[in-house]
């Protein structure tokens, strides 16, 4: 089975990659295949409400300006999507926010593509907002029929300077025990008949 893991933050190296690669070291000594990807600080544009994801239904938004159909052709491939961000105004980076618009409204266009696969939201906060920007990624996780693990308390970690959530061992537990939840999840739905897939109307 895979796993993408993707990063909204600009900041190589910081505390949300860090949270983000703990959530995959399980699932890769679990046997699966693991891909992880920053997005933010890319040049990705927001929807533009074009609506020719859904005239097209060709698995592809219809802005080619950017590398945004390549990350969503990977999301489609996956069979669990970890999205991670920073806490920018206690909401997602808008790198994050676009691929959350774009690629969720091309699956919902078409046939619902994202239903039956697993979601995880992985934040990381300096003091406050986390809890919202936990919310705005699974929203899209919750919309789009996709299953969203829980694990041991909210998936988020504590930290401002560069790698400072190392020290937030409790959010590393925590991210360990996601991709291990994660992985069981994931063996019991690869022995599950295929989800019911159900014609998305969007008008």
């Amino acid at each position: 089975m895979k796993a993408i893991a993707i990063n909204g933050s600009p900041r190589p190296g910081g505390n949300t990659e860090i949270l983000l690669k703990k959530t995959l070291e399980p699932l890769e000594a679990a046997g699966w295949d693991t891909e992880y990807l920053r997005i933010g600080g890319k040049p990705l544009r927001g929807c533009v409400a074009c609506m020719q994801c859904v005239e097209r239904q060709n698995g592809k938004c219809a802005i080619e300006s950017d590398a945004m159909n390549e990350y969503i052709g990977k999301m489609f491939a996956a069979d669990a999507i970890i999205l991670g961000s920073p806490t920018y105004f206690a909401d997602v980076t808008s790198e994050l926010k676009a691929l959350i618009d774009r690629a969720g409204f091309v699956a919902l266009a078409n046939g619902g593509a994202f239903s039956g696969k697993i979601g995880a939201a992985v934040v990381a906060v300096r003091r406050g907002g986390a809890t919202h920007v936990f919310d705005t990624i699974n929203h899209m996780f919750l919309t789009s029929s996709m299953i969203v693990p829980g694990s041991l308390y909210w998936n988020l970690g504590v930290g401002c300077l560069k790698e400072e959530v190392r020290g937030d061992e409790e959010a590393l537990h925590n991210m360990e025990h996601l991709g291990r939840t994660i992985a069981w999840l994931g063996k019991g739905l690869a022995s599950a008949d295929p989800f019911p897939k159900v014609a998305v109307e969007l008008h």
